[in-house]
């Protein structure tokens, strides 16, 4: 397990992009569809956006359909499980847990054909995926340059 990370918003502010710091620090969300690695299956290992922990192995990895990355299982002790009770009901809410860095939430109980019946739904923005080489893939969304530019425009409006 990677070790505890632990900063001011300031010093997070200047390290992650805006958009980065509005769903990881802020728990926000991108727009379904919108991420880089919802249809990525390559090998490799997806890494927390902000600390770069290791989170989950490609191999757990799943397409769900619901538009952004999901995951039947994390690696152990990489990911912690809260209560979260916003929007008028009861979900929970998945954080890295080196830097506490909203991830998204997971759901069970939804009869997917995993090992778990889990879908760890997480924000592409909130990952970073190096493959089995090591090599970074970088955190383009769909839509190429123009998603991206769509993308930014959206977290500065």
């Amino acid at each position: 397990m990677a070790s505890k990370v632990e900063k001011t918003d300031d010093e997070w502010r200047a390290v992650l992009s805006r958009e980065q710091f509005r769903v990881l620090r802020q728990k926000g969300t991108e727009p379904a569809g919108s991420g880089a690695y919802d249809k990525l299956y390559d090998d490799g290992v997806y890494s927390c956006g902000a600390c770069d922990a290791p989170l989950y192995k490609s191999t757990t990895k799943f397409n769900s359909g619901c538009g952004w990355p999901a995951f039947f299982d994390a690696i152990p002790g990489a990911v912690t499980r809260h209560v979260d009770s916003s929007w008028g009901m009861q979900r929970t809410e998945i954080v890295c847990t080196a830097c506490g860095g909203h991830l998204g939430h997971v759901f069970k109980g939804e009869k997917y054909d995993t090992p778990t019946d889990e879908r760890h739904c997480v924000n592409s923005i909130s990952l970073t995926f190096r493959d089995s080489d090591g090599v970074a893939k970088p955190q383009v969304p769909r839509g190429g340059i123009v998603g991206w530019i769509r993308s930014a425009l959206g977290a500065v409006l």
